[in-house]
């Protein structure tokens, strides 16, 4: 695999961050809400670290940004009321109303340099209120089809970074960087046998693994299930590594505990979660992987040359997960196939081919390694700074080394700062 260097987010506590007069500039990310703006601003946090700024992470209530954040080290969290658009509007404008309130409380403390926003409906609030305390302003969309909160922002902030080069078309905004989508520096292409014995599965059968991205995908679980007995009758050494998220864990550890009990030989293998914290393993273990279309996931995927079958969600705003994901297969990154179109014995058979095609698994690893931006966030640090009139160059490390998944995962109770 390829050499990452690896370096660990650490939280500080609040006071050693609010003190007057610091050395560093400070930046604030606005990046809650989902794992596909979360994870692209702890990308970008730890580029900033090494760029000797102080980082503050503004993320949601939501357990999804919760249980990320637990392991976010060197930097502040604040968390910000916020409730999404699509929900009760009177619950939104409220929410919406107390976290701009909480950001100016907590940007006049200590006013930021700069406020980047990732996207989503945590974003605004924020980019708001540095930008009426002097902040400098940006925004970055990972999809090709850039979200709501983003085009109301776009013609306000200072620069926007865009993760596919036809999403800045569609922004209110002359200056902008075609960046990529930044990824966490764990993934890189792994051993597939280390990352599988690191989640406890035979090292030595081919897996799949299903994923519905951080919050979990209803849809995509009930068509996998439902093809169970198809694809294990077909691959009777495949084992199966399946996040569920918080809603279909039981429903789906029934599933693979019914096809336990049939005369599989040998037994069939899986391992059920609502969620994985260290996803670079379960990409580094799988065969295929079977997903939705976020661009964070896809980005992902690129990084660690993963084969996939992407099966964007339909209700997507503005259907954005399918031309991701029809960017993708369109280059031959992955292939495609509409959740509401496929029944789940064609599912069966699409995924049982490329599990005996290894030629067509190469052709995609190949063709993910162009959608790759290694330096995605790096290049987002450094024009954040630049922009700001600060340095921007990275401070060497000697710390180059091979990834190697964890022997044991660690676990944190710790709490984020919560601001109401």
């Amino acid at each position: 695999g390829h050499a990452a260097r690896r370096q660990s987010l650490h939280r500080l506590p609040a006071p050693d961050l609010m003190q007057p007069a610091p050395e560093k500039p400070l930046v604030a990310i606005a990046c809650g809400g989902t794992g596909g703006h979360l994870f692209p601003g702890l990308a970008v946090a730890q580029e900033l670290l090494r760029r000797d700024c102080d980082v503050l992470l503004l993320v949601s209530p939501k357990e999804v940004d919760q249980q990320a954040v637990r392991a976010a080290r060197d930097v502040q969290v604040a968390t910000l009321p916020a409730v999404a658009l699509q929900g009760n509007p009177l619950a939104f404008a409220r929410a919406s109303l107390a976290s701009l309130r909480a950001a100016k409380r907590l940007f006049t403390q200590r006013v930021p340099s700069a406020v980047l926003a990732m996207g989503g409906f945590t974003s605004a609030p924020p980019v708001l209120a540095g930008k009426k305390l002097g902040a400098k302003t940006f925004l970055h969309d990972s999809n090709t089809i850039p979200g709501r909160a983003n085009r109301l922002l776009a013609h306000g902030v200072d620069e926007a970074f865009v993760g596919f080069p036809q999403a800045a078309h569609r922004l209110w905004i002359q200056r902008h960087a075609v960046t990529g989508t930044p990824v966490r520096e764990q993934f890189a292409p792994a051993d597939a046998a280390s990352c599988r014995m690191a989640l406890g599965l035979d090292p030595r059968r081919p897996t799949l693994v299903i994923t519905g991205g951080s919050q979990g995908a209803s849809g995509l679980n009930d068509l996998v299930l439902a093809a169970l007995p198809e694809l294990a009758a077909r691959h009777p050494d495949l084992q199966f590594l399946h996040l569920t998220g918080a809603n279909d864990v039981d429903k789906a550890r029934g599933a693979y505990a019914q096809l336990e009990t049939q005369n599989s030989k040998p037994k069939t293998r899986s391992l059920v979660q609502p969620f994985l914290t260290e996803m670079e393993l379960a990409l580094g273990a799988a065969t295929l992987v079977v997903s939705r279309a976020g661009a964070s996931s896809l980005a992902e995927l690129a990084a660690m040359r993963v084969p996939a079958m992407l099966v964007p969600l339909p209700t997507s705003a503005d259907d954005h997960q399918a031309h991701n994901a029809r960017a993708f297969a369109d280059t031959g990154a992955a292939r495609m196939l509409n959740q509401r179109t496929t029944s789940p014995a064609h599912f069966a058979a699409l995924v049982s081919e490329l599990l005996t095609n290894t030629a067509a698994r190469e052709q995609m690893k190949t063709a993910l390694a162009v959608w790759h931006q290694p330096t995605a966030a790096a290049d987002i640090a450094e024009r954040v700074l630049r922009a700001c009139g600060l340095p921007a160059t990275a401070r060497s490390t000697d710390e180059e080394a091979a990834w190697q998944p964890p022997a044991r995962f660690a676990k944190s109770d710790r709490k984020s700062t919560r601001l109401n």
